[in-house]
């Protein structure tokens, strides 16, 4: 009995060396991480800016299979957020900062443990290079778990180092696998829509509907308005050389209607047209191939483009439906002029008239004279 007190005396003891040990630690932490992932800036910068995503290359998902995300409305850019529950902990992180394509920067609280948290994308050779840092302060519990396990650097920056590793091998399939082709010329019928209308950057296009389109859809869905398809982009100019467009962000409607005077919410009719579409399977950075294809081959089949509008975009499985950017959607429809088909010269068939054969009556012979 007495050894029994002497041990449980030693792993109090033990207990309490450890707590006043750990109590004694700096809690402030700074991580920092850095990986060359193989593929385009914005793209890459695109997906990590929406916190949808993290649960595909994070390591922690799956460490702890038990975890559930919780996401608001907004879920990308500025003000985005989401939060967590697992039986590792839980937390929430939210984006305070963005700088398109560059930078992302970021609070967390992860039970208690507070920090800073930043991303850096550069475009070097062979990839873009992303830089991920972490600077804040551990809760008591976290610091005598990284106490026992190496540290914050070895615990946070293995965590880093594996969620870079996922997201290079998730975006270098992604992003790149992708198919265009050409489907010809197809006839669209009438169709009435919800929209907003402004002038956009053309990178940031993809952006604004993912920022539009909600309130579209909760627009509809406030006034009992019955959608009647997927969301598109009608491009009323699109101006390459400044990297300007023109464009309306539409939601299709069953039925027209009417909105009050002042609505920054339109509504519209596109009339039945003739368009070459085009359809792309992958992610979005590949539209301007698409775009290519589409304006060559309507070169090549000598089509007339008509001049009302530039094209429309359909986004027929969209980032909203699924995750795997090699699996989004997109049709692009060029309106076209109908082929004019010249009329053929009708063939005349003149009545032949019978006539009778002119008959030249030979010259008379002339008698012989006996004289």
């Amino acid at each position: 009995m007495r050894i029994l007190k002497y041990i449980f005396l030693l792993l109090l003891l033990s207990l309490v060396s450890l707590t006043v040990f750990v109590a004694t630690q700096k809690g402030d932490f700074t991580v920092e991480r850095s990986k060359v992932i193989k593929t385009q800036r914005a793209p890459l910068f695109n997906f990590v800016n929406d916190y949808r995503n993290w649960a595909d290359f994070g390591s922690w998902v799956v460490e702890d299979p038990t975890m559930k995300f919780v996401y608001p409305q907004n879920t990308s850019g500025l003000n985005a957020s989401f939060s967590w529950k697992g039986d590792d902990g839980s937390g929430d992180m939210k984006t305070i900062a963005v700088t398109d394509a560059q930078n992302i920067t970021q609070k967390m609280n992860f039970d208690g443990s507070l920090a800073d948290v930043s991303w850096v994308f550069k475009d070097t050779l062979g990839g873009t290079k992303v830089t991920w840092k972490s600077k804040g302060t551990m809760s008591f519990l976290f610091k005598i778990y990284s106490a026992l396990n190496g540290g914050a650097d070895k615990v946070i920056g293995t965590m880093y180092e594996k969620s870079l590793a996922n997201l290079d091998k998730i975006l270098v399939y992604e992003t790149n696998t992708f198919d265009i082709k050409v489907d010809g010329i197809v006839k669209k019928p009438e169709t009435f829509y919800i929209s907003q209308s402004f002038t956009s950057e053309i990178e940031k296009i993809t952006k604004n509907v993912r920022v539009v389109a909600p309130k579209l859809i909760s627009f509809c869905e406030a006034n009992g308005i019955e959608i009647n398809g997927k969301t598109f982009v009608i491009y009323h100019t699109y101006d390459t050389t400044n990297g300007l467009a023109k464009i309306s962000i539409c939601l299709p409607i069953k039925k027209e209607i009417f909105t009050s005077a002042g609505s920054d919410i339109l509504t519209g009719k596109l009339e039945p047209f003739e368009a070459v579409k085009t359809t792309l399977k992958g992610d979005y950075s590949h539209t301007k191939q698409a775009i290519e294809k589409a304006t060559a081959y309507i070169k090549n089949q000598k089509l007339f483009s008509d001049l009302n509008w530039s094209h429309i975009e359909i986004y027929s499985v969209s980032k909203s439906e699924i995750a795997n950017p090699s699996k989004w959607i997109t049709e692009i429809y060029y309106p076209v002029k109908p082929k004019v088909v010249p009329a053929e010269t009708p063939v005349v068939n003149t009545p032949r008239t019978e006539t009778a054969p002119i008959h030249t009556p030979r010259p008379a012979k002339e008698e012989e004279s006996e004289f």
